[in-house]
């Protein structure tokens, strides 16, 4: 080994991290271009980021703000049931879900004289469908009339301190979280919502609150916020599981492949010095150009076929490029320990982009045991002979300068 022969293998490890860029570029783009074109009609198709809202109750009092004097239900019992259903669109999957809520809730009238009261429920997002809907107050199911976009506004007559009860349900769908605000009210009593999921990943978004109970079911979770009186209740929400979208795990398994390749070349080379294996860097270009043809061609599977298929096919063709390629260039012995160390750095390496947070982890554990193991395997190399010139070992006297 020698220095031009190094400078040339940086060459061509630097002219493939290239390629690697403007193919995870690339990436970018279209997933860019997905997400702007395919985003709105998920949307627009299933449904919105929905939050429902607390009931407002109120009767008109002419001293009040607004001509009404705001009151809180008596008693909340709020049940909700979200099913996971991820629906995907060219390199992006989307958090699509299915609620079915059910509300019961009571009400009193708590002046002296008889009141109309006025329930009003608002929908959690104006652009959603609901199916199923029903409005119940004090046993008697709502007209319609005076339904919106928004919401819809019912009617109830009072005596002194009578007290009543209205229900609510409807089945909808959404994308990526369903929550429950209270608004600008500042105290809640007897309130409780049970949510019932089908998932066992879980996510509350900051600014909610946790459940005060949560217990594993077959299907996947229960919980139970329960506020008996509670003075600035925060909102409730459930964040849907996240999902390995295909165009950014390319993308990242893209950008730092010339890492893996990076450790893949270093192995090669010091394992090739210790067994005076003989590598021509024309055999590093066609070595690169197997590792780079793994990504290039998940890049495009995972536009056709499932995120995991087509990985398992991309790293199955790479590897039996390099492995071909080394079995007939270097013999048996030496590709096997090639494919072992490109499995390490290139497939294994590309897998952990599938889980968030552990990529860099398993870089830094993958490269302190390759470093260990060589470590081991050249301790006692000399390294004087295996970097001197081919001439010196030849014994080949230095060129005398001519006077």
């Amino acid at each position: 080994m020698t220095l031009k022969r190094l400078i040339a293998i940086g060459g061509i490890i630097f002219c493939t991290a290239v390629g690697w860029f403007i193919l995870g570029s690339s990436v970018l783009v279209r997933s860019g271009v997905s997400l702007n074109r395919c985003g709105p009609e998920v949307t627009g198709c299933w449904g919105p980021l929905m939050t429902q809202p607390h009931p407002s109750i109120y009767y008109n009092s002419p001293g009040s703000a607004n001509g009404r004097h705001m009151i809180q239900p008596s008693q909340s019992d709020v049940s909700v049931s979200l099913r996971y259903e991820p629906k995907r669109k060219g390199l992006l999957w989307y958090r699509t879900f299915l609620v079915d809520f059910h509300g019961e809730y009571g009400l009193q009238n708590p002046t002296q004289i008889t009141q109309t009261v006025y329930v009003r429920f608002e929908f959690p997002a104006t652009d959603a469908s609901y199916s199923d809907f029903s409005f119940v107050i004090d046993g008697a199911p709502s007209t319609g009339n005076n339904k919106t976009a928004e919401g819809i506004t019912e009617a109830i007559t009072l005596a002194p301190g009578q007290s009543a009860r209205f229900s609510v349900a409807y089945n909808s769908r959404g994308t990526n979280r369903w929550g429950y605000s209270f608004g600008d009210t500042t105290r809640i009593r007897n309130f409780r919502l049970a949510m019932a999921t089908d998932f066992s990943e879980f996510d509350f978004p900051a600014g909610t609150g946790s459940p005060t109970e949560r217990a594993r079911t077959p299907a996947g979770w229960k919980f139970v916020w329960s506020y008996p009186d509670v003075i600035n209740a925060q909102a409730i929400a459930m964040g849907m599981p996240s999902v390995a979208n295909p165009g950014p795990v390319a993308s990242r398994m893209s950008f730092f492949a010339p890492v893996s390749l990076l450790f893949f070349f270093a192995v090669l080379i010091l394992i090739g010095m210790v067994w005076e294996v003989k590598l021509h860097p024309m055999n590093y270009f066609f070595l690169a150009a197997g590792c780079f043809a793994f990504q290039l061609l998940f890049a495009y599977l995972v536009d056709l076929i499932p995120l995991l298929l087509a990985f398992v096919i991309s790293a199955a063709v790479s590897l039996a490029l390099v492995s071909g390629y080394l079995l007939a260039a270097a013999g048996r012995r030496f590709a096997r320990v090639a494919v072992l160390a490109q499995f390490a750095f290139i497939v294994l390496f590309s897998y952990s982009f599938f889980f968030d947070g552990l990529t860099g982890l398993t870089i830094t554990i993958g490269a302190i045991i390759t470093l260990a193991l060589l470590m081991i395997a050249t301790a006692k190399v000399n390294w004087a002979d295996k970097f001197r010139s081919p001439a010196v070992i030849r014994g080949i006297p230095p060129p005398v300068p001519q006077m």
